[in-house]
């Protein structure tokens, strides 16, 4: 009898102090980072100083000046190498959509999205009216294809840490295999309790 007293009186307090949270709509331009792990500030800005690097690099004009066309460019895998939790797919599409804002690159699909396209393809190829269906065969090819990798170092000290990502991306010509840019971009937290 006593322990269900102390169970019904834990359980009373743990609804009442639960009862008191408090949710705020926000910007989403608004910087909050609350556990200074890596967060959708981090992949934001990561994202657009990067590509904003990439295509100021001479391997840009020199395609164009060669082929006369924009290039066109495929964002591979980018892994996660830290001892976190990043999901890569979300930096991936803020890479993506950057490239697409420049204006200065075509962006097309990664293989995984690319066989869901051609899903689609062949049942329209079945299902849907001949003059609507999508054709085969007039897919884009990438001139260029970027990979990734980020990493975290922490180092800590009772109360306190400090943790450094980097985040490293490579472009290459799919063609010739040549690496025609390498960039990285650090962010530090210092974080104290």
């Amino acid at each position: 009898m006593n322990t269900l007293k102390i169970t019904t009186i834990l359980s009373i307090a743990i609804l009442a102090f639960g009862c008191n949270r408090q949710v705020t709509r926000v910007s989403p331009d608004q910087q909050i980072d609350l556990s200074g792990r890596w967060n959708d500030t981090d992949s934001k800005l990561v994202a657009e100083e990067m590509i904003q690097d990439v295509t100021n690099r001479p391997w840009h004009s020199e395609f164009r000046l060669k082929e006369d066309k924009k290039p066109t460019v495929i964002v591979g895998y980018v892994q996660n190498k830290s001892s976190e939790h990043i999901e890569a797919e979300t930096f991936i599409k803020d890479i993506e959509r950057q490239f697409i804002n420049t204006g200065f690159v075509r962006v097309v699909s990664n293989s995984e999205f690319r066989e869901k396209l051609r899903e689609e393809r062949a049942d329209q190829g079945e299902y849907a009216s001949p003059e609507t269906q999508a054709k085969w065969g007039k897919e884009l090819g990438a001139d260029f294809m970027m990979f990734g990798l980020i990493t975290a170092v922490t180092d800590s000290y009772k109360r306190e840490k400090v943790v450094n990502y980097k985040v490293n991306l490579e472009l290459t010509n799919i063609e010739t295999n040549e690496k025609v840019w390498l960039g990285d971009k650090e962010i530090k937290k210092f974080i104290k309790n």
